[in-house]
């Protein structure tokens, strides 16, 4: 028996003893489904399920390895051709996943391989290989409570400081999810949303992110000599940039406030004109009465380097690809990940929270579902295969060749990732 056969055959045992459990979405009849088999790594779609039993049966059939459901809605979800499905509007899809930026545990546990001449680092690939120059990679992403704990806060972020304040979007039409993986799910079902273009949508997503925002608009300007900033009394982001000044310059110590200010792309003589001033500075901005920005040394442009770098502190790391398309697809609730064997599993903001996904102790939320002090056997087939704490517990590090014995639950994450066979 081939592994994949092996892993088929649980996910189906999971969906058959979890059957009744397999949550609805609202809408169920009007989308697309699509999932990715076991036998061939290619995405089959277009398909279209009347009830949410019938899709339960589906599942215990097929044990797909992975399954997706549309945000959008159709007449016709099942139709093959896309201009023939009876497009009725798409809720707006978010994911945070850390595969899409930098966490600094990345340089403990993700590595990257040249495919040209075999080149390695840890954490995530350069722009191009050091030795040959060349940029294609291939590599192993893992996960650690550290960068799932950062993709939780980035959507925390965005609810909490974006989407109520900012969006009025009520909690009751958030569906938020663990995606299995590396990161986590929303999904906004709200009638006028559902309405929204392409375009309509990478507005929101820049407003999200912190994109293409114009200074000028929020204040920045310049008469005589004299530089007027942002005001907090303004809503929006005027208000996000000079909070964010303020717990910057009233908690970070001068050595961490040069840090970062050089991270920002600031010069030695700037960053020390700014050190010198900045006590008045956030005299002038907590204030909100006065908003004349006199720094030597600050001109418009470096102003605008300054509050650019502020923004990247302050926005949401999102797949903006996800959010833009209307005809994207995203992991159904209850469903299995073929990379990790976790549940996508559907919580509330308050559980959120607390969330944990490596050692949840909430039963009816973890995502570890085949959990099992049973011992399994495996072979390393990855190079390298890096230490990773499940249930409190820390598996590894591996290496290739080497013969392990390990919990069924890390058995079954090993062999969804790939770095392990059975023996």
């Amino acid at each position: 028996m081939t592994d994949e056969i092996y892993l088929k055959r649980l996910f189906q045992a999971y969906y058959k003893e979890k059957k009744d459990e397999i949550p609805l979405v609202n809408l169920l009849e009007h989308r697309e489904f699509g999932y990715i088999p076991w036998e061939k790594q290619i995405m089959i779609r277009h398909l279209g399920f009347n009830s949410i039993d019938i899709l339960r049966n589906y599942l215990v059939d097929n044990a797909p390895k992975h399954l997706y459901s549309s945000g959008s809605l159709y007449i016709q979800p099942d139709n093959p051709n896309m201009d023939n499905k009876g497009y009725q509007g798409c809720d707006f899809i978010v994911d945070i996943d850390v595969d899409h930026f930098y966490t600094p545990c990345k340089d403990n546990h993700d590595i990257w391989y040249c495919k040209e001449c075999e080149e390695s680092g840890m954490g995530m690939p350069p722009k191009k290989c050091p030795k040959c120059g060349k940029k294609i990679f291939k590599g192993l992403a893992w996960i650690c409570n550290e960068c799932l704990e950062v993709s939780k806060k980035e959507i925390i972020k965005l609810i909490k400081d974006f989407l109520i304040p900012d969006f009025n979007i009520k909690e009751k039409d958030m569906k938020l999810a663990f995606s299995g993986h590396r990161g986590f799910h929303l999904k906004i079902e709200n009638k006028k949303i559902r309405t929204l273009s392409s375009a309509e949508r990478r507005e929101i997503v820049d407003y999200l992110t912190g994109n293409n925002i114009s200074f000028e608009i929020l204040g920045l300007k310049q008469i005589g000599t004299n530089i007027y900033g942002l005001l907090k009394d303004n809503i929006g982001w005027s208000k996000k940039i000079i909070t964010k000044m303020e717990n910057i310059l009233q908690s970070y110590s001068n050595i961490e406030l040069e840090h970062l200010l050089k991270k920002f792309g600031l010069n030695k003589k700037i960053i020390t004109s700014f050190l010198n001033s900045k006590n008045d500075f956030l005299e002038i901005i907590s204030k909100s009465i006065n908003n004349m920005w006199n720094i030597e040394g600050f001109g418009l442009k470096t102003w605008e380097t300054f509050l650019t770098g502020i923004i990247s502190e302050i926005g949401v790391e999102l797949d903006e690809p996800v959010s833009i398309d209307i005809h994207r697809l995203i992991r159904y609730p209850g469903s299995l990940h073929g990379k990790t064997g976790f549940k996508v599993q559907e919580l509330t903001l308050k559980e959120l929270e607390t969330f944990n996904p490596l050692d949840e102790t909430n039963e009816k939320l973890d995502p570890i579902v085949f959990q099992s002090e049973k011992v399994q056997k495996l072979e390393v087939i990855e190079q390298i295969i890096p230490a990773t704490k499940i249930k409190g517990n820390i598996f590894g590090p591996f290496s290739q060749g080497e013969k392990i014995e390990v919990p069924h639950h890390v058995a079954v994450f090993l062999l969804c990732k790939g770095v392990a066979k059975t023996i």
